[in-house]
């Protein structure tokens, strides 16, 4: 059990202890609660319910070697597969996985995963085409300018790398789906992560804040190009409500933040 979160000072290592203890925990109720919501077989961007058999921010699939970087219980991965697209996930949570396998055993499509973390990647250099995170492992890091530096390693020129996160904006507020959470408290610069502890005071959850700017930054430093960022506006049918999410907050306020980035080709001499 842990005790309700709060910002709290996190070292990297115990950032990555956290991600992985949190997740491993949360797991089996995480895909209990949103799991015919993102469908065993389904690519889902986004509470906001984004569809990337319908947005293709991906671009076209079929053939391509594509690396899910959080991938969770492997839906998003799922889908590519029945696309055609070769595709490996990783995550940093063992139960994360177990669920992945799970799916795998109901669906009869396997998706080949590993357990890694994503600031340390197990893969060659531009050893794949494509690469992207559904609210995956980005908000979970510590050093995410060494993450995307690891995507950009990863990625072949000309490939793409797609990722979202919890909107930046989004950390100035209460995380609240009522009028509560539509009430600006929290200051934007304010990046000392959210953590929830034990009753032996261990951090047990993290989740990290990073300003658009910081983004942006880490995006360019790796030598990528940002060519579209998405703000999912809420469905006008009102959508479900998942955490601090909701129709209320969702027609004022963005919630989610899509970074489409990619490596520019190499020159021809």
């Amino acid at each position: 059990m842990s005790t309700p979160g709060g910002r709290l000072p996190l070292d990297a290592e115990a950032s990555r202890r956290a991600a992985r203890r949190g997740w491993d925990d949360y797991s089996a109720e995480y895909q209990a609660e949103h799991g015919e919501f993102l469908r065993d077989d389904g690519f889902i961007w986004c509470p906001e319910g984004l569809d990337e058999a319908v947005v293709q921010l991906l671009g076209p699939v079929r053939g391509r070697r594509v690396l899910e970087v959080g991938c969770g219980a492997g839906q998003c991965s799922r889908w590519l597969l029945g696309q055609d697209a070769t595709v490996v996930g990783i995550d940093l949570s063992r139960e994360q996985l177990r669920h992945s396998q799970r799916l795998d055993e109901r669906t009869g499509t396997v998706v080949p995963v590993l357990q890694a973390d994503a600031q340390r990647l197990p893969l060659a250099d531009a050893s794949v085409d494509l690469a992207f995170s559904a609210f995956g492992a980005v908000p979970f890091a510590a050093d995410v300018p060494a993450l995307i530096a690891e995507v950009a390693r990863v990625l072949r020129p000309g490939g793409t790398w797609v990722f979202s996160v919890t909107h930046p904006i989004r950390w100035c507020f209460p995380d609240d789906p009522g009028t509560p959470g539509l009430v600006a408290c929290l200051p934007y610069w304010d990046r000392t992560p959210y953590v929830e502890l034990d009753e032996n005071g261990t951090p047990v959850y993290v989740e990290h804040h990073r300003t658009l700017g910081d983004y942006v930054r880490a995006i360019v430093a790796a030598g990528l190009e940002l060519t579209d960022l998405v703000e999912p506006e809420w469905p006008p049918d009102g959508g479900r409500t998942w955490g601090g999410w909701s129709q209320e907050r969702g027609r004022i306020i963005p919630g989610t933040a899509i970074f489409c980035c990619e490596q520019p080709p190499r020159l021809s001499r």
